[in-house]
C-alpha cells in the first residue's frame, strides 16, 4: 500500500511538471533565459521521475540495452538551477564554460554507459551485469559530489556575496530562494545516505524519501521562480514607468483650526511637495519619523500638520498617494497584465494584502474590481 502511495506520487510529479512546462512555454510569447533554465530544471526531473516510475514498475522493455539504458536526468538539475539562479540575480558569470562542462559530462557518461553495454553483451559470459551495476553506483557517486559542489557554489553567492546582485534586491529579498538553498543541503544529505545505506545493504527503499522531497522542493522552486520572476519583470517595467509619471499634489483642505498659522500652511506646502516631486509614498520603508528627519522637522510637528490639512492622519495621507499611483496603472491598458502584487509594491506597500486593504479603505473598491470598471 505504502508503496503504490509513493509510485502514485512519483507519476503525479512528473505529470505535474510537464504540465508546468507546457503552461509556461505557451504562456510567454519570448522565453527569456530565466523561464528556460526553470524549466529545463523542472523538465529535467520529471524524465528523472518519470524514469524512475516505469523502472519502479517494471514498466521497460526486455531487451537487454533498454533494459539497463539509465538516463542520469538528475544531473543535468544542478546546472539548471545555478544558470536560473545567475539571470534571475542579474549576475555577471561564465555561464557558458559551465553549461558546455555540463554538457560534456552527461556525454561522457552516457557513452560509458552504452560502451559498457556493449561491452557485457557481446564479451561477458552469461550476461552478468556487475560492471553496469559498479558503473551505476560510481556515476552516481560523481554525480553527486558535483551537485554538492554547485549548490555550495550557489550558496557561496547568495549569502556570501550580496554585493554582486543589489540590483535584484530593490526588487525581490530572494529569501524563498536561501529556503530553497537551505532546504536543498538538507535533501543533498539525505542522498548521501541514500547511496551508503544502498550500497551497503542493497535496499531501494532508502531513495523514496529522497525522490519525494526532491520532486516537492524542485517543483515549489519551479512554480516560485516563475512566479517571482513575473513580479521581478512587472516591478521594472512599472519602476521605469513611475519614475517618470509625477503624481499631482492632494488638494489642500482646509484647516479645522482657524488659528493656525501661515507658516504651517507653508510647512503643508513644504511636506507635500516633498512627498510627489521625490515621490516618497513608493518607499514602503517611509514612516513619519524618516519624513520629519529629512524635512528637519519634530514627528509631532508633521503628524499635526497633516492631520490638520489634509484630513488624513499620516499612514492614509501617503496611502492617498499611492492609491493614485495605483489607480492610474490599473487603469491604463499597456498594464492590464501586470499582476497586482507587482503593481502594488511599485506603488510603496509593501505586501498584497496591505495594498487591498488601503484601496478598498479609500475607494471602496478591491484593486480587481476598479481594473475591471476602468
Amino acid at each position: 500500500m505504502t508503496s503504490s502511495f509513493f509510485s502514485l506520487l512519483l507519476i503525479a510529479g512528473a505529470i505535474q511538471g510537464f504540465a508546468f512546462n507546457a503552461f509556461t512555454f505557451l504562456k510567454q510569447k519570448k522565453v527569456s533565459k530565466v523561464i528556460l533554465y526553470l524549466n529545463l530544471m523542472v523538465l529535467f526531473l520529471s524524465l528523472n521521475n518519470l524514469q524512475a516510475w516505469l523502472i519502479d514498475n517494471g514498466y521497460r522493455s526486455d531487451f537487454f540495452f533498454i533494459k539497463w539504458l539509465k538516463v542520469p536526468w538528475y544531473m543535468l538539475l544542478f546546472p539548471m538551477f545555478y544558470l536560473f539562479l545567475i539571470h534571475y540575480m542579474q549576475v555577471e558569470s561564465r555561464l557558458r564554460k559551465l553549461l558546455r562542462i555540463s554538457i560534456f559530462i552527461f556525454s561522457i557518461e552516457m557513452i560509458l554507459r552504452v560502451a559498457i553495454m556493449y561491452y557485457t553483451y557481446y564479451f561477458i559470459e552469461g550476461l552478468d551485469s556487475y560492471l553496469i551495476v559498479s558503473y551505476t553506483n560510481a556515476e552516481e557517486i560523481f554525480n553527486a559530489v558535483f551537485g554538492i559542489i554547485i549548490v555550495y557554489k550557489s550558496s557561496f553567492l547568495v549569502f556570501k556575496q550580496k554585493e554582486r546582485y543589489q540590483y535584484i534586491l530593490s526588487y525581490d529579498d530572494i529569501n524563498w530562494i536561501k529556503v530553497f538553498l537551505r532546504l536543498g543541503a538538507l535533501i543533498i544529505a539525505f542522498w548521501i545516505m541514500a547511496i551508503v545505506i544502498h550500497n551497503v545493504t542493497g535496499n531501494m527503499s532508502a531513495y523514496v524519501p529522497l525522490r519525494l522531497g526532491t520532486s516537492v522542493l524542485l517543483y515549489w522552486i519551479g512554480y516560485q521562480g516563475f512566479f517571482r520572476y513575473k513580479i521581478v519583470k512587472d516591478r521594472i517595467s512599472l519602476r521605469n514607468y513611475i519614475s517618470n509619471d509625477r503624481i499631482q499634489s492632494l488638494t489642500i483642505a482646509l484647516p479645522r483650526d482657524n488659528t493656525i498659522s501661515s507658516k504651517h500652511e507653508r510647512d503643508f506646502e513644504k511636506i507635500n511637495q516633498y512627498i510627489t516631486s521625490e515621490q516618497r509614498f513608493l518607499d514602503a520603508q517611509l514612516t513619519m519619523n524618516i519624513l520629519a528627519q529629512e524635512l528637519y522637522m519634530s514627528p509631532s510637528h508633521v503628524s499635526k500638520i497633516i492631520n490638520n490639512y489634509s484630513d488624513y492622519n499620516f499612514s492614509d495621507y501617503i496611502n492617498s498617494y499611492r492609491v493614485e499611483q495605483a489607480k492610474k496603472l490599473l487603469a491604463d491598458n499597456d498594464f492590464d497584465s501586470y499582476t497586482m502584487v507587482a503593481i502594488g509594491l511599485e506603488c510603496g506597500f509593501n505586501s498584497k494584502s496591505t495594498f487591498y486593504t488601503a484601496f478598498k479603505k479609500l475607494t471602496n473598491l478591491t484593486p480587481t474590481q476598479y481594473r475591471e470598471r476602468y
